[in-house]
C-alpha cells in the first residue's frame, strides 16, 4: 500500500477533478425520478438509441469528475452492461431496484439513507446534512485511513479481535484497480457506502452463505445477487388485497403457494444456522429486529437466504440507542419493530439487554411455517421444541447454553428427517 490517497481515481477512465471538487457536498441518491428508469430494460439488444436516452444516475457524473470509484463504475457510466429496470421501494430513505449486470439479474441499491438510525425509525426521512464523500480529507495518509476505519468499526461493531482482518478487506475492496493504492475516490467510496447498516452487515457476515453476495460498487450504489424467492412461502399477497383480506384467507394462500414440508424444513435449518452465526458471531452480536417472512428468503436449491440485512441491527447500536433512554413502558425501549428492552419504571429508563432472543422470535415465525403439513410421526415432539423456544429469554447472559441446545436440538430433529433423502 501507498503511503498516502492519491487524489483522483485513475482508473475507468475518470478525469481529475477541478481544483476544490472533493471538498463540496455530495448529497445522492440512485437516479432522477424511479419512475424514469422502471421501465423494463431487460433485452439486451436494445436499440442503441433507446439506451443513449435513458437517465444517467448521478453517480455516473460523479465518477467522470473524479470524485467517486468503484469496481462497477466503468459497467454503469461507459459500457451501459449495468442496467436500472424496475423500482421496488417506495420509502423515502431506500432506492431499491432489480437490475441487469453482463445480462445476469442483479439487485442495485443506493445510499441515500443514514445508517440504521438513532431514532428507531430507519425508514424515517432522511436529515438532509448528512453529507456524502466529505471524507477522507485530501492529504489523508494511508495509516490514518486505516485507523478511521477500525475506529468505526470499534463504534458498531465492538472492539473484536478481528476488526484489523475486517480493515484489511475493506481496503482490499476500495482498490479497484489493484494498483496497491488507494485513490482518494476510491476511499470516499467505500467510507460513504461504510455508513449504510445493510453494507455494513454484508461486509461483517461476508464468510456466510446466508446473506447476498456482494457483486460490486460505485460510489454509494452498491449491487447484490438476486435472490429468487423473497418471502418464506414462496408467494406474497399483493399489498392492494392485504387489508381487504381476512388473516385466515392469507394463511391458506401461503399454505398453497409454500414448497413441500421437506423444502420448509431446508429451509428452516438454514433460517437456524444463520440466528446461529449472528449470535456472538466472527464481529459481535447482531440482532434481528424485524422479525418477518417478507424479510426472509431462499434459492431455488431452497438454500435459507436473509433477504432484508437493514432489519439487521449489531449490539453495539441496540445499546447505544437504548442507554440513558426515558420510558414510561416496555415500548418505549423498542428498536426496529420488535427489538425491546425492559423499561425500569423507578429510574424511567431503558435496561440495556434485549428481553426476547433472535432464536424466540425466528421459531415463532416458524411454528406456521412448520408445523403444516408436518410428517405425522413428527409433528408432537416438533411442537413441543418450538413451544420451548419461543419461551426463551435473552435477559440471561447464563442462558447462553440452554439457547444452543435448543437450537441444535430442533435443528437435529429436522435434519435427521431430510437427510439421506432428495431433499438434504
Amino acid at each position: 500500500m501507498g503511503t498516502g490517497l492519491v487524489a483522483a481515481q485513475e482508473a475507468g477512465g475518470a478525469h481529475t477533478p477541478p481544483a476544490g471538487a472533493f471538498g463540496a457536498p455530495q448529497i445522492t441518491s440512485c437516479g432522477t425520478e424511479p419512475g424514469s428508469i422502471q421501465a423494463s430494460l431487460g433485452k439486451q439488444g436494445a436499440a442503441a438509441a433507446e439506451l443513449l436516452s435513458l437517465p444517467s444516475p448521478p453517480q455516473c457524473d460523479q465518477y467522470k469528475k473524479g470524485i467517486i470509484s468503484g469496481s462497477t463504475c466503468k459497467d454503469l457510466c461507459e459500457e451501459r452492461s449495468l442496467l436500472f429496470q424496475h423500482c421496488l421501494s417506495s420509502s423515502p430513505t431506500q432506492q431499491v431496484y432489480t437490475g441487469l449486470w453482463r445480462e445476469r439479474e442483479v439487485i442495485i441499491k443506493c445510499g441515500i439513507e443514514e445508517a440504521l438510525r438513532a431514532d428507531s425509525h430507519p425508514d424515517s426521512v432522511p436529515r438532509r446534512d448528512v453529507v456524502l464523500f466529505d471524507k477522507p480529507t485530501r492529504g489523508t495518509s494511508m495509516d490514518e485511513f486505516k485507523e478511521m476505519l477500525l475506529n468505526f468499526l470499534k463504534s458498531n461493531l465492538g472492539d473484536q479481535p478481528s476488526l484489523a482482518a475486517l480493515v484489511g478487506r475493506i481496503i482490499a475492496m476500495a482498490d479497484v484497480n489493484r494498483d496497491g493504492k488507494v485513490s482518494l475516490a476510491e476511499a470516499k467510496s467505500i467510507w460513504a457506502l461504510l455508513q449504510l447498516n445493510e453494507f455494513l452487515l454484508m461486509l461483517s457476515l461476508h464468510e456466510k452463505e446466508h446473506t447476498s453476495k456482494l457483486l460490486g460498487h460505485c460510489g454509494d450504489l452498491f449491487v447484490t445477487e438476486k435472490i429468487p424467492h423473497t418471502s418464506l412461502y414462496g408467494v406474497d399477497v399483493p399489498p392492494f388485497l392485504q387489508s381487504l383480506l381476512p388473516s385466515v384467507v392469507h394463511q391458506i394462500i401461503h399454505q398453497w403457494f409454500a414448497p413441500a414440508w421437506p423444502r420448509r424444513a431446508k429451509i428452516a435449518i438454514g433460517l437456524l444456522e444463520f440466528v446461529e452465526e449472528i449470535f456472538h458471531g466472527t464481529y459481535g452480536n447482531f440482532y434481528i429486529c424485524e422479525t418477518g417472512f417478507k424479510n426472509v428468503g431462499y434459492n431455488d436449491k431452497y438454500d435459507f437466504k436473509m433477504v432484508n440485512l437493514r432489519k439487521v441491527a449489531t449490539e453495539m447500536t441496540i445499546r447505544g440507542f437504548l442507554k440513558g433512554r426515558h420510558c414510561e413502558q416496555n415500548v418505549d425501549c423498542t428498536y426496529g419493530k420488535d427489538c425491546t428492552a425492559t423499561c425500569d419504571k423507578l429510574l424511567k429508563q431503558c435496561k440495556s439487554e434485549v428481553v426476547q432472543p433472535n432464536l424466540a422470535k425466528v421459531c415463532g415465525l416458524l411454528q406456521d411455517y412448520l408445523l403444516y403439513g408436518a410428517p405425522l410421526e413428527l409433528r408432537e415432539d416438533l411442537q413441543k421444541q418450538l413451544r420451548t423456544c419461543m419461551t426463551l429469554s435473552g435477559l440471561a447472559s447464563q442462558m447462553e447454553v440452554h439457547h444452543s441446545l435448543v437450537l441444535n436440538n430442533l435443528k437435529t430433529l429436522l435434519w435427521k428427517k431430510i437427510s439421506n433423502t432428495k431433499y438434504s
